[in-house]
């Protein structure tokens, strides 16, 4: 096994053709800030131009997959220009995983969390432990979706449960999300990492260059519709900073009290 070691806010180990990437920011519930979301495009486009990977696999450090964007960090975020470089790096993050040519999967334990959802919705496959709590919660803080957020839950449950299930931005726990179809697997609490082990060895003896290039058809298309989604949702995220609501939801957030919003 090559386990890397130059990376700051991720690790990354290599077993033959399968690359295990994990976050590594359990300190803050592995949320996603600039670094980690750098150093994750960085490996997966190395890990997509490597002939010899065929999965990959992503995983969560600590407590949790993933509690979202980093929230502290984007309140430091001054003005266009800065909110403009966050969102590219959301939205390459998101395009880059889910159009891999490799077979993707995700172990959620803990929280999966806003942009930690979206980012475990861009993989082929997701295995959650059945006390995860899986939520699209940026309804919360007066948001939107983004990370593609609004394309991978129309592709998984259609557009009219996506939709009522953004506007409630409620906690789900693996059971739930299963019976909705967010998730592939539901596994016992404890269970995620043997699941996947056992996942990687079907996939290894499966026709992996057949299953691959059916990815690859069915990608060509959603990649086109994804990035456009991506774009709107970067438009109206920069709206939405700009409302009442989200300012009195970030308020709220800080001062852990249920937000008193006004559609303002």
């Amino acid at each position: 096994m090559t386990v890397r070691t130059d990376y700051n806010s991720i690790n990354v180990s290599i077993e033959g053709s399968v690359a295990k990437i994990l976050l590594n920011r359990p300190e803050s519930l592995n949320a996603l800030q600039k670094e980690m979301m750098e150093e994750l495009i960085g490996v997966l486009k190395e890990l997509n131009r490597d002939s010899e990977i065929q999965l990959v696999v992503l995983q969560g450090e600590g407590r949790g997959f993933s509690s979202g964007g980093d929230i502290k960090a984007m309140l430091t975020i001054d003005g266009h220009e800065q909110f403009e470089e966050f969102m590219i790096l959301i939205s390459e993050l998101s395009s880059t995983l889910f159009g891999m040519n490799k077979i993707t999967i995700c172990s959620i334990h803990g929280a999966a969390a806003g942009l930690g959802l979206s980012i475990a919705l861009a993989c082929d496959y997701i295995v959650a432990e059945e006390e995860s709590k899986i939520a699209m919660n940026f309804i919360g803080i007066g948001l939107v979706p983004d990370g593609g957020g609004h394309f991978f839950l129309k592709e998984r449950i259609g557009s009219q449960k996506a939709m009522q299930l953004i506007w409630k931005g409620e906690v789900m726990n693996g059971q739930e999300a299963y019976g909705l179809g967010l998730i592939d697997k539901v596994v016992a609490e404890g269970r995620g990492a043997e699941e996947v082990n056992k996942l990687v060895s079907s996939f290894l003896s499966s026709p992996l260059k057949a299953m691959l290039e059916t990815k690859q058809i069915l990608r060509a298309s959603q990649l086109q519709e994804l990035k456009a989604v991506l774009e709107k949702e970067q438009e109206s995220q920069w709206r939405m900073r700009q409302t009442e609501d989200h300012q009195e939801g970030i308020k709220a957030f800080s001062e852990k009290r249920k937000p008193e919003f006004k559609g303002k």
